[in-house]
């Protein structure tokens, strides 16, 4: 087992860290309880992993909420889980403020409930001008749809006569994508034992360092979290080059 890696041994922590909390539901069937359970038992690792990530440093956490794939569950859970959504915004959005946290959305948001949209909104201006952290939710995200807005508001800006076809590069591309503002992700964390990024921010996880836990996530706690953190200290990241060409930069 790794220890725990506590804030003043910490030597390189990512700025971006994403995670695909997975494994809620298994949780919940491993108890005989319904899924809305593991759902709900879901929300405290959430709050301690917050935390504990703002305390390190962490400059911008974004986690999978619900993907675009989801809308093919069942209706009762889909309506258990928008409730969940709302319930937890409004219990939790003072004590974000309180700690200087941002909270932001990405997603199709206009598919959602209508009280879960008033929600986010009066989520995201309360906390607008917080600096300490920004927690990012993506919400009816999916990859491969953000990838294809991007082509398409590029290809109607280029037909447009707005931009020339010719100077659409990665630089470009990325300006097109809803996580255009923000760094591309360090460190991804998938819990629940799957080894698959599942459609999730395709294009900025392209040199991210990942990370995949056994554990489901309601069990995922903040020394889970430091073993992650340990993982990423111990790599790496090249980003095409020699690990000589690295080493010496470093010099």
């Amino acid at each position: 087992m790794v220890a725990s890696v506590q804030k003043d041994s910490v030597v390189t922590i990512p700025g971006h860290l994403a995670v695909i909390m997975d494994g809620n539901g298994r949780w919940a069937r491993k108890k005989a309880l319904p899924r809305q359970a593991g759902h709900r038992a879901g929300i405290n690792p959430v709050r301690a992993i917050v935390e504990h990530c703002a305390n390190l440093g962490v400059k911008h956490l974004t986690l999978f909420t619900f993907s675009s794939e989801n809308w093919q569950r069942p209706g009762v859970e889909i309506r258990g889980l928008m409730s969940l959504f709302v319930e937890a915004l409004n219990n939790q959005v003072d004590e974000l403020d309180e700690n200087g946290i941002q909270l932001s959305f990405m997603g199709e948001i206009h598919r959602l409930h209508p009280p879960l949209q008033e929600a986010i909104r009066a989520a995201e201006t309360r906390t607008h001008n917080n600096v300490r952290m920004e927690l990012i939710l993506a919400v009816a995200y999916g990859g491969r749809g953000d990838l294809v807005n991007a082509a398409r508001r590029l290809a109607r800006e280029a037909a447009a006569g707005v931009i020339d076809p010719e100077e659409i590069d990665e630089v470009r591309y990325a300006e097109a994508l809803q996580m255009a503002r923000l760094p591309d992700v360090d460190l991804l964390i998938r819990t629940g034992g799957e080894r698959r990024i599942s459609n999730f921010l395709l294009w900025s996880l392209a040199y991210s360092e990942l990370y995949f836990s056994d554990v489901l996530w309601p069990d995922f706690d903040v020394g889970e979290l430091d073993q992650a953190f340990a993982f990423y200290e111990s790599r790496q990241r090249r980003f095409g080059r020699t690990g000589e060409q690295v080493e010496t930069a470093h010099c």
